[in-house]
């Protein structure tokens, strides 16, 4: 969350700092013009602007909530792209206008007063509402990458509330900084945080389908990179860099990142040059400028912001006047401008007819209606999309016979419980569609293929009792695919017969790690070899487990990644410690100890696993995830510690799956007879390679294999993989059953 923040903070330091200084001279300009009255109008454009910034982020976050998933990501995508644009203009602007920022805002102030209420409003409305509504899209955007709002818009928080802090305090002469160099310190990184933006956005226009090359990698370190180690996130959240980007993300990245971080580099060092000395007949005309006009010319930002705070009184301001000639146009001005505040007391007057309360509580209502009547009447409903009522005493209020054909249901929850929604055959309790946690006063899609058929709503209220609407039947011809749902109670017995494997398993493997312990006391290791890699395949074909032995694991199988002192860590412990030391040249004495602390570790896990509870719902899930794992670590050798013998690891795991399967298979026959015979299919292929690396007692080395054979190694699996991905849903515990 907290490296998700960080870019947030810096648009929000950097937004609200441009936007309170621009408050900040505004205020100060009309205190010393003497126009303290006018105040209230400042803060109404104020007002306005965090108004309309706040309704602007509503309509994106709602907008797109309202679009199909596809259409979300070519909407994210562009506005991504929009942004950055934003950003990258706001650097721009700002490094070349930090100098001078005071004296643009005081002239628009000076038009603004001569021409009336209205266009001060106006004026600080224009000058607030351009920073709030980058910080809204670029919030926007940031929240969309990182998948999560609240680091985002802590990070923000923080920062206008600092940036608030320094303007206050420039405001007050409390502070001085210099702005340039900080506008400058900050647009670099802003470029390179923008460039993450945009490599973002592009993907999201490719999953979108509005860009090509969605498929065309430039490199993929997702199988070699731990996605969710500190350093990972850290780097996704504050750059948008991602283990695997597509070339285009690559190109746009590296082509935005030196182009305009050139650009930029460029333009600071020319503003960095000294101005070349003036002239003669130049030098002449300055000096006989006046000297508030000479003073404001050369007077830097920090300067005006402490001058603004009112460290020189109007007293001594019209004694400058006086005493100087040159001041003579000044004097004559405020002369002019006396007959104006004699008039602002009967134009209050007028004013004080209307309640003080009503213009600023228009314009927050005012974008707040406007946006809530974009997001309510900019939400797609699909035409001619049935509503179907939900509740937990009567279910499918409003449910006719459908049209054949891919449909959408809108299901609304009247009820006070939150309930399962299923679309199903009251017949079979087949199951056509599904929605989860459907909350009170809630609407939400269900999208189902309507064919011939008998057709019901069945739902299930929070510890309530199911119910079920009345069936529809629907002609036509063909079949919509549907789903036999799963009950605890049918996969009960599949638990049993695998507890039981796994206890056997673990019968074998206390022997066997008593045998590898009885070597090392021996001083026999070659012989602990052997038995340590008998014993490791036993512990691996128990994959489907490993989520009930909680502590056990890691003692029985960790390895030295995170550890302070790596492989040399005394917390380093398990099958891979002795590993490490049996191919490295430890002696039998050295792995005498670890062999005994991983036996009775063992014998521990054997006593426990009978009282452990293993979740039923954990069967289909350890399908898939066993060899997903066996892809991850195994094939790329990434647990290597010297054996070479991750190819036997990750036979030892195809049989665990294939156990795992073998207990499943009832289940999946029922429902998709089709799909247990591309698995096995996949699991005789890859057996078939496995086979094929392993030559008596040996096994080759995943380094050592071919690059084609290799190739096709991870292809097997990856493909096995993408036919195990529907078992757990197949196999999903439902409700409805």
């Amino acid at each position: 969350m907290w490296d998700d923040a960080f870019p947030s903070f810096l648009i929000g330091l950097r937004e609200g700092l441009e936007a309170g200084l621009i408050v900040s001279i505004l205020v100060a300009t009309l205190v010393r013009a003497g126009a303290k009255s006018r105040l209230p109008q400042v803060w109404t454009g104020v007002l306005a602007a965090i108004a309309m910034s706040l309704s602007f982020g509503a309509v994106l976050t709602f907008t797109a909530a309202s679009l199909s998933a596809t259409a979300q990501e070519a909407f994210g995508g562009t506005l991504s792209v929009i942004a950055v644009a934003f950003v990258t203009a706001m650097v721009f602007w700002m490094r070349r206008s930090a100098r001078s920022l005071s004296g643009e805002i005081k002239e628009k102030v000076t038009g603004a007063l001569a021409m009336g209420a209205g266009m001060l409003i106006v004026t600080s409305f224009l000058a607030v509402g351009r920073e709030g509504l980058e910080t809204a899209l670029f919030l926007w955007t940031t929240a969309r990458a990182a998948g999560e709002s609240v680091g985002p818009m802590i990070g923000a928080g923080v920062g206008l509330v600092i940036a608030a802090g320094l303007c206050w305090g420039l405001y007050r002469r409390v502070l001085k900084i210099n702005l340039t160099k900080f506008f400058t310190a900050t647009g670099a990184v802003l470029i390179v945080i923008a460039a993450g933006v945009l490599g973002y956005g592009l993907r999201d226009l490719q999953e979108g389908g509005v860009l090509p090359g969605k498929t065309a990698f430039a490199f993929d370190l997702s199988q070699s990179i731990d996605p969710s180690a500190w350093y990972s996130t850290l780097v996704q959240g504050v750059f948008n860099l991602m283990p695997a980007m597509t070339w285009l993300q690559v190109f746009g990245y590296a082509a935005y990142l030196v182009v305009v971080m050139t650009l930029f580099v460029r333009g600071v060092r020319t503003a960095a040059k000294p101005a070349p000395a003036p002239r003669a007949t130049e030098a002449k005309a300055a000096e006989a400028q006046p000297a508030e006009v000479k003073s404001a010319e050369v007077r830097p930002v920090e300067a005006e912001s402490a001058t603004a705070s009112g460290s020189r009184s109007e007293s001594s301001s019209e004694t400058e006047a006086q005493a100087k000639p040159e001041a003579e146009p000044v004097t004559a001005t405020a002369r002019e401008s006396e007959p104006e505040k004699e008039a602002e007391p009967v134009a209050a007057a007028a004013r004080r007819k209307r309640p003080a309360w009503v213009l600023p509580v228009a314009v927050v209502a005012v974008p707040a209606v406007v946006a809530g009547g974009i997001v309510a009447f900019g939400k797609s409903k699909p035409a001619g999309a049935p509503t179907v009522a939900v509740s937990e005493t009567e279910c499918g209020k409003g449910f006719t016979a459908p049209k054949t054909g891919r449909q959408t249901f809108q299901m609304q929850n009247t009820g006070d419980k939150t309930s399962e929604v299923y679309l199903v055959d009251p017949t079979s309790n087949a199951v056509y569609g599904e929605i989860e946690g459907l909350a009170p006063g809630t609407t939400r899609d269900l999208v189902a293929t309507i064919a011939g058929g008998s057709y019901a709503w069945r739902c299930v209220p929070t510890g309530g009792k199911a119910v079920t609407s009345a069936a529809v039947r629907v002609s036509g011809g063909g079949g919509a695919k549907a789903v036999v749902p799963v009950s605890e109670e049918d996969l009960a017995g599949p638990l049993r017969a695998y507890k039981k494997y796994v206890d056997a398993g673990l019968a074998t493997l206390t022997d066997q790690t008593q045998r590898l312990s009885d070597d090392l006391a021996g001083g026999d290791l070659d012989a602990a070899r052997t038995d340590w890699l008998t014993a490791h395949r036993t512990y691996s074909s128990l994959g489907a487990a490993y989520g009930t032995f909680q502590d056990f694991d890691k003692k029985i199988n960790g390895r030295a990644d995170g550890l302070p002192g790596g492989v040399h860590d005394k917390g380093f412990s398990g099958f891979h410690r002795i590993e490490y030391g049996l191919w490295h040249g430890a002696s039998a004495d050295e792995l005498t100890g670890p062999a005994e602390q991983l036996h009775g570790e063992v014998m521990g896990l054997r006593k426990a696993f009978p009282t452990q509870d293993f979740d039923p719902g954990d069967l289909p899930l350890r399908t898939h995830e066993i060899l997903e794992n066996t892809l991850q670590f195994e094939l790329t050798a990434d647990t290597d510690q010297g054996s070479g013998s991750n190819l036997a690891t990750a036979d030892a795991n195809l049989t665990g799956t294939r156990e795992l399967l073998d207990v499943l298979r009832p289940l999946i026959t029922k429902r998709d007879p089709q799909l247990l015979k591309t698995i096995d299919a996949d699991i005789a292929g890859l057996q078939k390679l496995l086979d094929a690396a392993h030559h008596g007692d040996a096994w080759t080395p995943v380094e050592k294999l071919d690059a084609t054979t290799r190739q096709r190694l991870n292809g097997v699996t990856g493909q096995l993989l993408e036919h195990l991905a529907p078992v757990p849903d197949l196999l999903e515990i439902r409700k409805s059953a």
